[in-house]
């Protein structure tokens, strides 16, 4: 925790570092092990531990309502570091990425650049936010890596148990509209499971096979494979916090419900904790839920449309000193 502060400091006092430290990243070596989250020396410490913000399909890290977002976490906690994940360092590219691009090989990048990064791979713990498919990609990120270790995990309207169609594309956007045709063209071939992003969390609840044979992304970081990855859960069960959000009326992700892990088979809707990804806790799910770490929440209003309350009152009650602790549901339940 101290290396974290003395890093704080220098942020603080000389910008240009972070110049300096994207230099650096593409050499300074990959840590060998994980951090524990919970370290007894770090209890007295106020610093607030930093936030990494993934933005969903369509936007890119430098987006406005992106950095909207980032000043509000740094004026609800002051002194906050916040950390946008870029796929590119072209504002343009980085937009491209979301589109088109093998997700497996995204999160792996990811990872390298979180466990490289002077600031983050010093801190004791991360928070973390996910926009729509950064949800998701996020939580690859915990299973997958979680170096630094994610404290709190937070996705708004993400895509975690995958979709059936995506309405995003504004009537001018043609790389949206592009990406949406191959979508909806031979979905399972492997040029496309490589290449298109939100092919690679396609989820057809009716054509299981195909989807457990050919997903490049999805069906692994579900575990519902029949070998499992134990890492995966166990990563997702260490977390102190997961909250997932919904939207109420949201039309653009299909099905909403799919925010929540919830299984959506035409008409019938399978709640989470009524499946067998959850009763066998396939990515630890469950046992996060015991704890009182699992939280589903809802916003009124369509896809993204969230209000600064909402994002106020999340970052004060989950985000902060590492020593804070969001309060735990205390009402336990035989059926969890």
């Amino acid at each position: 925790m101290r290396a974290f502060n003395e890093n704080m400091t220098l942020l603080q006092k000389v910008p240009v570092f972070l110049t300096l430290a994207s230099a650096l990243r593409s050499v300074l070596a990959s840590p060998t092990s994980q951090k524990s989250i919970s370290s007894s020396s770090d209890d007295a410490d106020d610093t607030p531990l930093p936030v990494v913000i993934w933005h969903g399909l369509g936007d890119d890290f430098s987006g406005e309502g992106l950095q909207s977002v980032g000043a509000m976490v740094e004026k609800i906690n002051p002194g906050t570091f916040v950390y946008y994940v870029r796929l590119d360092e072209s504002p343009s590219n980085d937009r491209t990425a979301t589109f088109y691009g093998n997700v497996t090989e995204q999160v792996a990048k990811v990872c390298d650049d979180l466990a490289a990064h002077p600031i983050l791979s010093t801190a004791p713990a991360v928070d973390a936010v996910g926009f729509s498919q950064g949800g998701q990609f996020l939580r690859a990120y915990v299973e997958r890596c979680n170096f630094p270790p994610v404290r709190t995990l937070v996705t708004f309207g993400s895509q975690h148990n995958g979709i059936v169609d995506y309405k995003a594309c504004s009537a001018a956007d043609w790389l949206c509209k592009g990406a949406m045709a191959l979508l909806h063209g031979n979905t399972w071939s492997s040029w496309l499971q490589s290449r298109l992003v939100p092919a690679q969390y396609y989820r057809d609840p009716k054509d299981m096979d195909s989807y457990l044979e050919y997903s490049n992304f999805l069906a692994d970081i579900n575990n519902e494979r029949e070998l499992k990855n134990e890492t995966y859960a166990k990563n997702i069960a260490q977390l102190e916090n997961f909250i997932m959000y919904i939207f109420d009326d949201d039309t653009t992700v299909i099905p909403k419900e799919t925010g929540w892990f919830e299984e959506v088979n035409g008409t019938e809707i399978t709640p989470l904790r009524a499946r067998s990804l959850y009763s066998e806790d396939w990515i630890g799910l469950r046992a996060l839920d015991r704890k009182g770490g699992l939280k589903l929440k809802t916003i009124p209003g369509e896809h993204m449309q969230i209000s600064d309350e909402t994002l106020e009152d999340t970052f004060d009650e989950f985000f902060g000193p590492f020593k804070k602790s969001a309060p735990v549901n205390d009402q336990a339940s035989d059926e969890l």
